[in-house]
């Protein structure tokens, strides 16, 4: 139980990070309009949130398939590539759902379904791959944290010759230093 509720979490807080990286870029285009107006208008005025959901959706999705293609690696072992595709894969899922929720009778939309995942796929797609390879990244970084720096003198990390009799399971001439 301890292990899906690990998961459970490990899914919300990807879905979360996504979700604040989208409603930043969607403040960078809120600025952006209100610096340099577009003369046709404005088709979504509140970015931040119409970026945000589907950020989080995505990220959600996008555990899941990690958690399924990705299944005892660490994240040293994955490319950046692969990782940058299960995130496509996320965007993907989520550019359908809008129109799986009108097939189901949940939404009625003003457009044909398909007219609405045409236009979300590309960038729902796009993002999410840069917002899985965005993660990876984080995540390496972080690993790095934790290793020892590399002024550390390595040579002096080794087995005492208790440890080193242990080890090899008997007795052993003393180790040179």
């Amino acid at each position: 139980m301890k292990k899906w509720l690990r998961r459970i979490r490990g899914a919300i807080g990807i879905g979360l990070t996504w979700a604040v990286g989208g409603a930043l870029v969607g403040m960078g285009i809120e600025l952006i309009h209100n610096i340099w107006p577009n003369p046709l208008g404005s088709l979504v005025d509140i970015w931040p949130a119409a970026l945000a959901y589907p950020a989080f959706l995505g990220g959600l999705v996008f555990s899941a398939v990690l958690g399924i293609a990705g299944r005892r690696r660490r994240f040293d072992e994955l490319s950046l590539p692969r990782f940058a595709s299960w995130g496509a894969v996320g965007g993907l899922v989520v550019s359908l759902l809008p129109a799986a929720m009108a097939a189901t009778g949940f939404v009625t939309l003003n457009v044909p379904p398909w007219q609405l995942t045409a236009a979300l796929v590309g960038p729902l797609t796009l993002g999410s791959a840069i917002a899985a390879a965005g993660s990876l990244a984080l995540a390496r970084m972080a690993e790095d944290r934790e290793l020892p720096n590399a002024g550390h003198d390595v040579g002096d990390v080794g087995l005492t010759p208790k440890e080193g009799r242990e080890l090899l399971g008997g007795e052993s001439p003393p180790l040179e230093s």
